[in-house]
């Protein structure tokens, strides 16, 4: 296949275009640094229409969850207004089928009730962030009712892996360990530790995403998680735990978000049944790989 990757250059996006090229596709990788803004529909069209690929994965838009309370038209412009573009452009330009990538922060505030979240649980979106995937998500369901355009929505829980920056918390706390290592202190900084979270490694979560562009049913949507959580106190401690000398944890309050969603749980099944999908890679693996990509980095930093 040819494969058209929106935000290839970030976290997810990197690891998508190896997993794809290792498959044997042919990838062509987009990213706001070379072009095209996604806010410029007659670019985005050019790029479809230079490029003619078999399938779009969109991966581009706003990923800062926290950023978005401060820049909330910027993140809504981006995430909606930007997908509504891309999937304008594939309308009209020979109709590639799009995996269009949310997350499961559209859920929002669940009740223990709703527990795990499976697709049909109402979004309760908290954030500013969480808002303008709801709206990308209904652009994708809206292009395969309105126009046949096949899209498979994803709606991706928490993952992590080597390559993704200290915005997000187990790279943040990863990099703070490997300062104290470097330089003999013992305090880690926190924020809010209560939040429970579906976790999965990225390398897991991209191949989901190929497996469902093969075999996702158009305008249905999907969640790629684990189902199981757990909280990001307990997260922190594995990671303490990896540390090379002992170490503690200590509240910041500068670290606090204005509002957390408590807890955020999937049910794979749905992806389980139509894909055979399930994650391979246990959390030790991921919180390891990332604490020692930080470790490599600290020290060369010096």
């Amino acid at each position: 296949m040819k494969a058209l990757v929106t935000g290839a250059a970030g976290f997810v996006g990197r690891h998508l275009c190896a997993h794809l090229t290792a498959q044997g596709d042919t990838v062509i990788g987009v990213d706001r640094e070379e072009g095209p803004d996604l806010l410029d529909p007659d670019a985005v069209a050019a790029i479809l229409a230079d490029t003619t690929p078999d399938v779009v994965y969109h991966l581009g838009g706003w990923s800062d969850v926290g950023a978005s309370w401060d820049y909330p038209l910027d993140t809504f412009r981006v995430n909606a207004e930007g997908t509504l573009n891309l999937l304008q452009a594939c309308i009209h330009n020979g109709k590639p089928r799009v995996l269009a990538v949310s997350s499961a922060d559209i859920y929002g505030h669940v009740t223990p009730e709703q527990l795990p979240i499976d697709e049909l649980t109402p979004f309760r979106p908290v954030t500013p962030y969480a808002a303008s995937k709801v709206a990308a998500d209904q652009l994708a369901l809206q292009s395969w009712l309105g126009h046949k355009l096949e899209t498979i929505r994803v709606r991706a829980f928490n993952h992590l892996g080597p390559g993704q920056t200290t915005r997000f918390v187990a790279p943040a706390i990863a990099e703070r360990i490997a300062r104290n290592e470097r330089d003999g202190t013992t305090v880690v900084p926190v924020g809010n530790l209560t939040p429970r979270r579906d976790i999965t490694d990225v390398r897991d979560v991209v191949r989901a995403y190929r497996l469902l562009m093969e075999k996702g049913e158009p305008g249905a949507a999907y969640n790629v998680c684990t189902g199981r959580d757990l909280t990001i106190g307990d997260l922190a401690e594995r990671l303490v735990a990896l540390a090379s000398t002992p170490m503690q944890l200590e509240p910041d309050p500068e670290l606090q978000r204005p509002v957390e969603t408590p807890v955020l749980r999937g049910d794979p099944t749905r992806v389980h049944d139509t894909t055979g999908w399930s994650p391979e890679i246990d959390l030790e693996t991921t919180l390891q790989d990332i604490l020692n990509e930080y470790r490599a980095a600290v020290l060369n930093q010096q």
